[in-house]
Formats: C-alpha cells, structure tokens, sequence
C-alpha cells in the first residue's frame, strides 16, 4: 500500500508542470527602472512641444528653446489685432463649422435610409463607401483640384467646403447607421399612427435618440476639418481665403525672422476651438437613453 502511495504521488509530482524560476530581486529591480525610464521619455517626448507652445505663448522673449517666460500677454493681443491671424482664425471657424453642419445633414439621411431599408448590393455599396478613406488623400487630391476647376468652385469658400464634407462623410454614415440600428422602429410606427409623418418621426423620434452618435460625428468631422492642411492649400490660391493651418505653415516658413510669440500664441488659440467642442459635446454624448422607450 505505501509502494503504491509512493509510486502514485511520484507520477503526480512528475505531470504537474514545474513552476516558472523568477528572476533574483536585482533582475526584477532594474526591468522596473528601465519601464519606468522609458515611460519618462515617452512623456517628455509628448510633453515637451505643449510646454514649448504655452510657455514661449506667453513669453515677452519667446524663442525657438523651452525657457522660463517672461510673463506677457502681448503676443495674444498681437495675434488678434494682426490683420491677417484674425482673418485665418475666421476663416477656419466658417469653413469647419459650414462642412460639419452638411456633413450631418446628409450623414444623417444617408444612414437613416441605409438602417430603415433594404436594397439589393447594401452591403456592397457600404463597403464601397467605406473604401474611399481606405485611399490617401494625396491620391486624389489632384482629381477633386481638377473638378473643382470644371465646376468653377476651386479658390472659393463652397468649393472647399463641399470637399471637406464629402470627405468625412463615409465615417458620418458609418457611425450614424450602427446608431440609428439601435432606435426601435416601433417608436416611429407609433409616430405614424399619432399622424407624424416619416420625416416629422425623424425629427421627434429619431433625432433625440441618436444625439450620441451626432456628437461623436460632430466631433470628429470638425476635428478633420479644422486639422486639415492639404486640402485648402490645393484648393485655395487667394490668401484672402486662407485657413488658420496654412497661415501657421506660412509664418514657420517664412523667409524673414520667424515671430516665435506670435506663432506659439497663435498655436495656443488654434487648439481652443476643438477642445471647447469636445468639452461640450462630452457632456451630451451620453444623455440620450433608449431604456424604458419601448414596453413589452
């Protein structure tokens, strides 16, 4: 009995799997350092530029070199009574504002009639409209220059604004279908039968219901809008027309000495608009609720 026992217990110890050899305390000590020095330098690495911006913004001095500032607010008021800064910020604020409002419009169309009906090559037609971001705009920046000429819209507010909303309209669709999927359609039957007409049921039904999936299209659409550089540097040849991104482009390339105050006070309000929307529509994103809408 005590053989077997024995024998038993040895062909147990034998299958469990050794257990894993840790490493001396030294070992362990100086991977921690390493993680630790490595997540230092990828903070600084981000970091760094943000403090560059703020401090040299605010810096009578300001120069190409983090430094302690001498404290002054003379570059912000610089950057506003310029006659051309004002005019890049307000051009900015038209154009992003302009494409992400008919960038809804139609995102919102759109996708209701990709969730609410059903055609023959919908799933094709959403991949295929998926794919157009999958393409560089590099590649077609040449093509969109050339219609915008055959159509008589390039150099101009709406030729630039209908490019930006097309543009992010793929995603537009996307997110907003995945959200309208999620509004029961017994909401608007029942719409339909008060005497609410289809429209009229988007409006009461539909709209409350998807304010998230708005605001994250908002967010996002104005984001691409308000970043984007290319686009308006093809389209655009008056400097009248200009965006605040071309303008911070010009002013760094400048052939004579670069205003470092006025370029970092002008970087600091440019981040100003998309924060303050994104502080906004935080607040909202997460308002809308479909619990207790509809009653079995």
């Amino acid at each position: 009995m005590t053989a077997t026992t024995t024998t038993a217990e040895k062909t147990r110890k034998l299958a469990e799997p050794a257990a894993p050899r840790r490493g001396t305390p030294g070992w362990r000590t100086l991977q921690h350092a390493l993680q630790y020095a490595l997540m230092v330098l990828l903070a600084l690495f981000c970091v760094v530029p943000f403090a560059w911006v703020v401090l040299t913004a605010v810096d009578a001095d300001g120069g190409s070199t983090v430094t302690l500032p001498s404290f002054t607010l003379d570059n912000f008021a610089r950057f506003f009574t310029d006659g051309d800064t004002p005019r890049l910020f307000l051009n900015s604020v038209v154009v992003s504002f302009a494409a992400t409002a008919l960038n809804l419009a139609c995102g919102v169309l759109g996708a209701y009639g990709l969730s609410r009906y059903r055609f023959r090559g919908r799933r094709t037609f959403m991949f295929s409209i998926l794919l157009i971001r999958v393409i560089p705009p590099p590649a077609t920046i040449v093509a969109l220059y050339l219609l915008m000429v055959k159509m008589h819209l390039d150099d101009s507010y709406l030729g630039l604004i209908l490019v930006e909303a097309a543009s992010a309209l793929p995603i537009t669709l996307w997110l907003l279908k995945g959200t309208i999927d999620a509004v029961p359609f017994e909401l608007e039957e029942a719409a339909w039968l008060d005497g609410s007409t289809r429209f009229g049921a988007v409006r009461r039904i539909v709209l409350p219901l998807v304010g998230p999936g708005l605001g994250a299209a908002a967010m996002l659409t104005f984001m691409a809008v308000w970043g984007d550089f290319l686009t308006p540097l093809v389209l655009l040849q008056s400097p009248d027309l200009y965006p605040l991104s071309i303008g911070l482009f010009r002013a760094f390339t400048a052939f004579n000495q670069v205003d470092w105050g006025v370029l970092a006070a002008s970087s600091v309000v440019y981040t100003v608009p998309p924060a303050v929307l994104y502080v906004f529509l935080r607040r909202h994103l997460m308002r809308s609720n479909l619990s207790g809408a509809v009653k079995s």
